[in-house]
């Protein structure tokens, strides 16, 4: 396996189910198989596999088809996009929610949706690049601030205060970052947004299921400037695609003017369904998310306690900065021949010289699986 390019072996990969729905993956090569401890996808309460999501899939799918067929404004609105659109609002005490077929899409639509040439953007230098994708195609003019630095993101207000009075102003943020696992000071950059009369935008995609009240993001219970929380559904609930949470004037301009939700075809009812039942399950069993974070608590100690820096947040993303490209390859190669997938992540979607292998850690990984990690760290 040493002698098979990473990239390659991942074109080699297949699923297969392991006891109590942990994933484990395969990798195949011309001489021999192995299954690897999955510590990549983004699976985090480990729905994907449940019986009710693929009960709920199946069952729509028998009644409506695999696919809508059209877009939401057309032939592809179906009952269970409703439910779901309804179960989300109240859920996240939100007057409006627009479902998507993928996250991107979703981030797309709400920059747009907030932001004009005249706007001025500030948005976090580590947010995610569909994010940095819609404030390019909104035409508004945009700045980069530090990395979850409120000292940073203020200087910038106050300079667009005094430079633009007028104007528009947005913030664009992630709660829980994918690729650091830091977590963004939410309240804080809330309070600023309000002392300088700025929206706010923020993406959880990767905090919803897992971090605050009941799973319900590090944005619940925020009101305005808070304009529009991003979701998606291909995490921690387990299925795939993505909404838009914001008040009824937000979402009725999003329904009526946004590209992204008119002309695409709608999210797969069967997509739809599954999502649906990951949320009964995930109101159903609050706890999940407190007990994932005490998982990523113990095991961020057990790194920090073998020299392994940790980022502040309290998110299941741990990110093992390596460096150099070449390095954190060799890495990912040298925990796989130890049975456990981490996927090295380079540039350009992250830093240079900061290469690293991001860990997500899901609700049903086995006991041993740190004991795992720690013993393949150390054996080099």
């Amino acid at each position: 396996m040493k002698n098979i390019p990473s990239a390659r072996r991942r074109e080699l990969t297949t699923w297969i189910p392991g006891p109590g729905a942990i994933q484990l993956q395969k990798v195949l090569t011309n001489r021999h198989e192995s299954a690897l401890l999955d510590l990549a996808s983004n699976d985090y309460l480990g729905l994907s596999r449940h019986p009710s999501l693929i009960e709920a899939a199946q069952e729509v799918m028998a009644s409506e088809g695999v696919g809508a067929a059209g877009s939401r404004l057309v032939t592809g609105t179906r009952p269970i996009h409703r439910q779901l659109e309804y179960a989300l609002a109240e859920w996240l005490e939100r007057e409006y929610v627009l479902l998507f077929p993928s996250g991107f899409q979703a981030n797309l639509a709400a920059v747009v949706a907030l932001a004009s040439r005249t706007t001025q953007i500030l948005i976090d230098r580590n947010a995610h690049h569909s994010l940095l994708v819609g404030v390019k195609a909104s035409g508004a003019k945009f700045q980069r601030y530090m990395h979850n630095d409120l000292n940073d993101l203020e200087k910038h207000l106050k300079g667009l205060k005094e430079r633009h009075p007028s104007n528009p102003k947005l913030v664009i943020t992630e709660s829980l970052f994918s690729m650091e696992g830091t977590c963004a000071p939410i309240k804080e950059i809330t309070e600023l947004c309000r002392r300088y009369s700025a929206q706010l935008l923020i993406d959880e995609a990767h905090a919803l299921g897992v971090l605050g009240s009941q799973g319900r993001g590090l944005c619940y219970g925020l009101e305005e400037p808070l304009a529009i929380i991003s979701g998606t559904f291909g995490k921690a609930f387990g299925s795939g695609g993505a909404f838009l949470a914001s008040n009824a004037q937000i979402g009725d301009l999003i329904l009526q003017k946004s590209g992204a939700f008119k002309y695409t075809t709608a999210l797969a009812p069967p997509l739809a369904a599954a999502s649906l039942a990951a949320l009964k399950l995930i109101k159903n069993n609050p706890q999940w998310g407190k007990e994932l974070q005490k998982k990523a608590i113990k095991w961020k100690t057990q790194l920090s306690n073998q020299g392994w820096p940790q980022p502040h947040g309290e998110g299941q993303i741990i990110s093992l900065i390596i460096g150099s490209d070449q390095e954190a390859l060799e890495k990912q190669t040298y925990l796989e021949n130890y049975g456990l997938l981490s996927i090295a992540i380079r540039p350009p979607t992250v830093a240079e010289n900061t290469s690293r292998l991001r860990l997500a850690l899901r609700r049903n990984l086995p006991n041993e699986a740190l004991a795992q990690l720690l013993t393949a760290l150390n054996s080099k």
